[in-house]
């Protein structure tokens, strides 16, 4: 049971339902973590325009769901390994590679560099340096590409925290985080 009220979109009105609209347009359904959310119409904002953002730059969908996953199971955060594994096989990944993005892994170098790029900014607390910067450029991310692997991180940090912080219900198909399956 959630910690806090999801909001019913059928009993909102305003900013914050032409925002919920939106989302279940673009999901068929108006996820739980949404209506967590939606309790603040700054935060609801906030977060579906950098999905927004973020689906428009230039890391493709497969890669940007890869990184959730990997951030998810980091955080223990259920809800998003769920969503995102799900997401990424929509946007074209394998069973298999979303099990290796999980652990943080992939056979494709530039992949496994963005995957430990964006589990070292998780577990150091953004503390890289220049030879971590060095390691993406060096299999061919620009300066553009690697901003943009940070920014799917930090709102990969915003999701989690929301959805393990406040206990939302998981309303995807259930993906067990690497503890559990060990």
């Amino acid at each position: 049971m959630s910690r806090i009220e999801l909001i019913d979109p059928a009993q909102t009105s305003g900013e914050r339902k032409l925002v919920l609209d939106q989302i279940h347009g673009a999901f068929g359904a108006t996820p739980a973590m949404f209506r967590a959310v939606a309790n603040s119409t700054a935060a609801l904002k906030s977060m579906w325009g950098s999905f927004g953002a973020l689906g428009a730059g230039v890391i493709p969908a497969k890669l940007g769901e890869q990184i959730a996953v990997a951030v998810a199971d980091s955080n223990d955060c259920e809800y998003c390994l769920a969503a995102h594994t799900a997401l990424g096989r929509r946007a074209g990944a394998t069973p298999a590679e979303m099990a290796a993005a999980q652990q943080g892994e992939s056979t494709d170098p530039q992949t496994a560099a963005a995957l430990r790029f964006a589990l070292k900014l998780v577990k150091d607390r953004a503390q890289v340096n220049d030879a971590d910067v060095q390691a993406l450029r060096d299999v061919g991310f620009d300066d553009g590409q690697i901003v943009e692997i940070l920014a799917h991180v930090a709102l990969n940090l915003f999701t989690n925290y929301v959805n393990v912080a406040f206990a939302v219900p998981v309303d995807f198909p259930a993906v067990k985080l690497r503890r559990q399956a060990a």
